[in-house]
């Protein structure tokens, strides 16, 4: 899965580094404003993908790294720090399931829009909360599920045929028992809605994976389709995404 995860990124990085939903400059000013950096920390961005997260918080900090599997990526996040003038932000290979650094080494770590790709998220959890320092910050974003078991299954396998890296979106209740289970206090958490339209699944899925996404879509019932929020005018689809944005500490 670890090398399927970064064929599919390593084809995709050029798509992640324009993409919209990843790159949305008052996105990442509102998480800036919810982590409140004060300019003097160490900072870990995992999963970095082309460092959307990690250069929007580089001015706010003392250093920040970004770490990934993909090294397209690693090269786009550099090549883009670069264009920037950003000087304090460095860019290296490295895997969350053993992040190569000393305990208690960052003051903030952040996790956006990838955990759904980890195979074992609490371990990663273990492993961020490890590197933080106590009193240290960790904000996780990343895709969801509602507390709805129809929706959840669904949503889940529209998205492994959107992305065969896909592991799963949890629940917001789910990363609540996680962090507590990892020793991470939650201090403050939402969960958001975003109608979107289908091409958000579609667009980079292989031609008979998004086949499938629209079979099923007009296989559903009317009640399954209000459950999903799906809606279909003049043959446009559109559908409810789900995130969770959650800011835990290291006591």
């Amino acid at each position: 899965m670890l090398r399927r995860a970064e064929e599919v990124f390593g084809e995709r990085a050029g798509y992640y580094a324009n993409s919209k939903a990843h790159s949305d400059q008052e996105e990442l000013r509102q998480i800036v404003e919810l982590v409140r950096p004060d300019g003097s920390e160490r900072m870990l961005d995992v999963a970095t993908g082309p460092g959307h997260t990690a250069l929007a918080f580089a001015p706010f900090v003392r250093q920040v790294v970004g770490i990934d599997l993909t090294p397209q990526m690693l090269d786009l996040a550099s090549k883009i720090a670069m264009e920037k003038g950003i000087g304090n932000a460095q860019f290296e290979r490295a895997d969350v399931a053993q992040l190569p650094f000393h305990d208690q080494s960052f003051d903030l770590v952040t996790c956006r829009r990838a955990a759904h790709h980890f195979l074992d998220p609490e371990g990663a959890l273990r492993e961020m909360r490890r590197v933080l320092r106590t009193g240290g910050r960790l904000f996780i974003e990343d895709r969801s599920v509602p507390e709805d078991d129809y929706v959840d299954k669904t949503m889940n396998h529209l998205n492994v045929l959107h992305d065969p890296s896909h592991v799963r979106e949890y629940r917001l209740g789910e990363w609540r028992a996680m962090l507590d289970s990892s020793g991470l206090r939650t201090v403050s958490e939402s969960f958001l809605t975003k109608h979107r339209p289908i091409s958000s699944l579609m667009d980079t899925a292989e031609p008979a994976e998004a086949r499938e996404i629209l079979r099923i879509i007009y296989a559903m019932s009317d009640r399954e389709r209000k459950r999903m929020n799906i809606e279909i005018v003049e043959g446009r689809i559109s559908i409810d995404h789900y995130l969770v944005l959650i800011l835990a500490v290291r006591d």
